[in-house]
């Protein structure tokens, strides 16, 4: 079984560069699933049903979140439909939506970190212990886990190794190079990167995060919607079905050049 995750979609660069790429990849790749974060996609900040399906429509299976789905208000509705759209485990149970989406025999669990982040959420840690409990011996599990903090990243994916088939890193849309199987069999790595303008500042205009970074002043950040150049940051995890831990993961990064737009 085959899972491709891809990092943080971001604003409209990211979805077209997602549209124009994916189908070849499942191809090239047979995908069994597909896990976008999604997260930014709107305008750089939530998910709105439009583009939710956008993704949808361009072959993401399952769409993940973090901190910044609650952005747009019109996509609380959707969290309790059927749609698979996530949000963090974590969040209190009140809270619209799942955190936890089962979709073409693949468990997903969306999980947000508290280390430099929102605090008044449960642990992590422990809101995946309950996950786990519930569900079947054998089951396929892949972890988003949407945190600031490197060591919450990597402290999580130890603590599940030999639990689940995965565990990857969002929310810095920057890239890491430490994508590996742990012992255990669950393959991890720190941070997916982020499908998103590549002549920016983590996909937000460059003189706009300099600006604030200048004056300390709150300033809005809009998405860098001119970069001729999209990169595409995701990987792809090979999941042994009968074991339900993984065999492999590799870094599937690619550029989209938006000529004649």
């Amino acid at each position: 079984m085959n899972v491709l995750m891809i990092g943080d979609v971001v604003g409209k660069p990211g979805r077209r560069c997602v549209r124009a790429l994916l189908p070849e990849l499942r191809r090239e790749l047979a995908l069994d699933l597909v896990v976008a974060n999604g997260e930014n996609a709107a305008a750089g900040f939530g998910l709105t049903e439009p583009t939710a399906q956008e993704l949808f429509d361009a072959g993401v299976d399952v769409i993940t979140s973090g901190n910044h789905i609650w952005d747009q208000k019109e996509i609380l509705p959707v969290l309790d439909q059927e749609t698979p759209v996530m949000r963090p485990l974590n969040y209190p149970e009140e809270a619209p939506g799942r955190g936890m989406i089962t979709q073409h025999g693949v468990t997903v669990i969306n999980l947000q970190g508290r280390t430099f982040m929102q605090a008044d959420i449960d642990s992590p840690f422990q809101a995946v212990d309950a996950a786990l409990a519930s569900l079947p011996a054998g089951a396929v599990v892949v972890v988003d886990m949407h945190a600031e903090a490197t060591s919450e990243k990597q402290g999580m994916a130890r603590y599940l190794d030999g639990r689940v088939a995965a565990v990857v890193g969002t929310h810095t849309h920057v890239p890491t190079a430490d994508a590996r199987v742990l012992p255990g069999g669950t393959a991890y790595v720190t941070d997916l990167g982020m499908t998103g303008p590549q002549e920016s500042i983590i996909g937000n205009e460059i003189d706009a995060v300099l600006q604030r970074f200048l004056t300390g002043l709150p300033a809005r950040l809009p998405v860098a919607e001119k970069s001729a150049v999209v990169q595409f940051n995701a990987v792809c995890i090979d999941i042994d079905e009968a074991t339900a831990r993984a065999r492999g993961i590799v870094r599937v990064d690619r550029e989209y050049r938006r000529d004649g737009e």
